[in-house]
């Protein structure tokens, strides 16, 4: 599902802003740059409340924001529909307990971390990134949520890599995205 498949008129300003740079952070990858978005204050707000006008009134209790741009996403949404934000962190950036997930990823490997008790066995979980590309950060996250206790309703990204077919990895769970890059 997607917001330019329903041909949301907002969708073609927002994916004007995202600029694609070369061979970052490695060679051969074509990255793609979401931070002129936010220089965009209308392009901005669009998707954000994108997002918003789609989880309103879903039950949804927990926003999961995947560091470091799914911390940008993530506390506007839930603050709009009533739910709490749950920073999913790099390894030791959390002080406390935490759980932690190792994935790979398109250029090498990470580990998400999440504060042991931050989510509620029950709590439905929204999952919010800038992009999947193949899908390893995703199931990372949505393993840590549903590890303990909660149910992934969605996971929604700003940009899709579809080429990169990481939907494909999420096990049949929904993921919602703006835009679609080549």
């Amino acid at each position: 599902m997607s917001a330019y498949k329903d041909k949301d008129p907002r969708i073609n300003g927002i994916k004007t802003t995202i600029r694609v740079v070369p061979d970052f952070p490695k060679p051969g990858i074509m990255f793609q740059d979401i931070t002129p978005l936010f220089l965009e204050p209308k392009a901005f707000k669009d998707s954000v409340d994108i997002f918003i006008e789609r989880y309103q009134g879903k039950n949804i209790s927990v926003v999961a924001g995947i560091e470091a741009r799914g911390f940008i996403f993530g506390p506007s949404i839930a603050l709009a529909i009533g739910a709490k934000f749950v920073p999913l962190r790099k390894p030791k950036k959390l002080p406390g307990e935490v759980i932690s997930e190792e994935y790979i990823l398109e250029y090498g490997r990470d580990c998400l971390e999440m504060h042991v008790g931050a989510v509620e066995p029950g709590e439905r979980a929204l999952v919010v990134d800038d992009l999947i590309a193949t899908g390893g950060t995703l199931c990372a996250a949505m393993n840590l949520l549903e590890r303990v206790g909660a149910e992934v309703v969605e996971c929604a990204c700003v940009i899709e890599l579809p080429d990169l077919k990481g939907r494909e990895r999420l096990n049949g769970k929904p993921l919602y995205v703006l835009v679609e890059a080549h």
